[in-house]
Parts: structure tokens; C-alpha cells; sequence
């Protein structure tokens, strides 16, 4: 099965809503057209992904949709952002999802100053339109905020989620026990999965396989293949490493797992959740 890219990102300065995007981040402060990935997809037999929101706006979320429309059927979903807390939350969700490649939401939940934002009553009703409309939950959030997510997936039964970049570990502190409690309490709802993405960022830097390894283990354990996706993070990841760098890590990460694991953290899990072929999670037609 050819592999799938589950989590990238593109983007265009001249838009002016990323607000974390700034010149401080020298590396990647410019423009990121789909055009400068499809080298690196190649090169790694890669021929679909999932595009992420990188700006809390829904006319970010139009630029993605209208991307991946114009990608000649490489970008097969996209993780959109709505404000979950207005009122017109779930209308605006109702009008993006009649575009089949809108695939899931994601708050920018490691930005907001209430870790518990989540469990607002606001939020909680226009979660639970989104398994209405086939729509998944991606979670970007880092230990502080996986408490409350843990309250929210008890209160959400139905709702498909996946956690982004590992939970964001604090790779670089060593701090590793309660973030890998809480990861694996969360792997205990069946329909969780997380994203084998986002770790060079959050480590020293120079950090690979082996400083990777105590916090890629803990992942494949309370998740297993079945549940667990490698993305890029691209072109975040060019903060730490090269994409083709970045694959090779997993790939010496994972190098002991059988053949039928790692197509799954390679592809097939993500097509099974965002509903990209044949599976589960499918995406089911949205009226109008």
C-alpha cells in the first residue's frame, strides 16, 4: 500500500492570520506551497495526505479546502478550524462538510489560556454535531491540556480523535511519567488514536532515533499500529531536521515491528480513520 502523509501544513505570509508565524522562526517564515512538497512525497512513494490547519480562521480552512481541490487528488483530507465555541459552530461545520475533503477540526488548543476550554458547554454542543457530519476531532495539545481532553473523550463517547505530534512530550525536560500516564489512559477509549509526528521539535537539538526511542515506545504501546499514524509536520519539522531526516527516524524507530505494522503507522492507519479507501471512519454523505 503506497503511504500516506498525515499531518503537513502549507501556507502563504500574505494571508495574515498565522499569529505564531513570525520572523523569529527564520527557517520557516515564508511561503510553503504544496509545489515545494511534492519532491519530498515522491521521493518517499508518498501519494496522498491530510492538509492541517495552521491558523485559527475559517477563511484559512476555504484556502485549504480550495488547495486541496487543485491538488490533483493528492491532498485526500483536511483538518479544518471553526470556533467551536459560537454560536453558529454548528451551521459554519454543516456548510464546510458539504466538501467531502474536509475530514476533522482542530482547535488550537495548546494556545488557549483555559487548559479546560474544552469542556466548555458551548464547545461540548458543537462536538457533538461532528460525528453527524462524519467529521473527526484532531487534538493539538500538550500535557497540560490532556486532563481535560481525557474528561471530554468520557463525555464524547462517539466522537473519533486523534492526538496530535504524541501529545507534544516534553522530550527536551526528560519529564516523561505523567505525560505517559496520561497518554496512556487516553489510548484506553478504543477510538483514540495519535499521530507519530512533531517529536524533533519538541527534543534538543541534533536529537534522533535513539534520544526518539523512550518516547516512541510508550506510543506504540498504548496504541499499537493499528492506532497510531506518522505525519511530517512538515514544514514545521524543517526547525529540526529535513523531511527525508525526519523519515528516516521513524523508520529506524519502527524498524522492528513486522511489515503489516508499519504500513499501518505508514498508511493504512490514517486511511482508516480520516476515511481516505475502504475501512472504518468512513465519511458518510452530507445532505445538501
Amino acid at each position: 500500500m503506497s503511504g500516506v502523509d498525515a499531518h503537513h501544513h502549507v501556507w502563504s505570509l500574505a494571508r495574515g492570520d498565522y499569529g505564531w508565524l513570525t520572523p523569529s522562526l527564520a527557517p520557516i517564515y515564508r511561503d510553503y506551497p504544496l509545489a515545494d512538497l511534492r519532491p519530498h512525497l515522491a521521493a518517499a512513494g508518498i501519494v496522498t495526505t491530510i492538509l492541517v490547519q495552521a491558523a485559527p480562521t475559517v477563511a484559512e480552512t476555504r484556502f485549504l479546502l480550495d488547495v486541496a481541490r487543485r491538488s490533483e487528488g493528492l491532498v485526500g483530507g483536511v483538518v479544518g478550524w471553526v470556533d467551536l465555541a459560537a454560536a453558529d459552530a454548528p451551521d459554519q461545520l454543516g456548510e464546510l462538510a458539504r466538501d467531502p475533503t474536509l475530514k476533522s477540526v482542530r482547535p488550537m488548543l495548546q494556545d488557549e489560556d483555559d487548559p479546560r476550554w474544552i469542556l466548555r458547554a458551548d464547545v461540548a454542543r458543537t462536538l457533538a454535531v461532528l460525528p453527524e457530519l462524519g467529521l473527526r476531532f484532531d487534538a493539538l495539545v500538550k500535557p497540560r491540556e490532556l486532563p481535560a481532553l481525557l474528561e471530554m473523550l468520557a463525555r464524547q463517547p462517539g466522537l473519533d480523535v486523534v492526538i496530535d505530534h504524541g501529545g507534544k512530550p516534553p522530550i527536551a525536560s526528560g519529564a516523561a511519567a505523567p505525560w505517559r500516564a496520561l497518554i496512556r489512559e487516553a489510548a484506553a477509549h478504543p477510538r483514540v488514536h495519535c499521530k507519530l509526528s512533531g517529536l524533533l521539535t519538541e527534543a534538543l537539538p541534533g536529537a534522533r532515533a535513539p534520544e526518539l526511542r523512550p518516547w516512541v515506545e510508550p506510543l506504540i504501546e498504548s496504541f499499537g499500529a493499528s492506532r497510531l499514524m506518522w505525519g511530517s509536520d512538515w514544514p514545521v519539522v524543517e526547525l529540526a531536521a529535513t523531511y527525508e531526516s525526519w523519515r528516516g527516524t521513524a523508520q529506524a524507530l519502527l524498524a522492528d515491528l513486522a511489515s503489516a505494522e508499519r504500513n499501518d503507522i505508514f498508511g493504512g492507519t490514517a486511511r482508516r480513520f480520516y476515511g481516505l479507501g475502504a475501512g472504518t471512519c468512513q465519511k458518510p454523505d452530507v445532505p445538501g
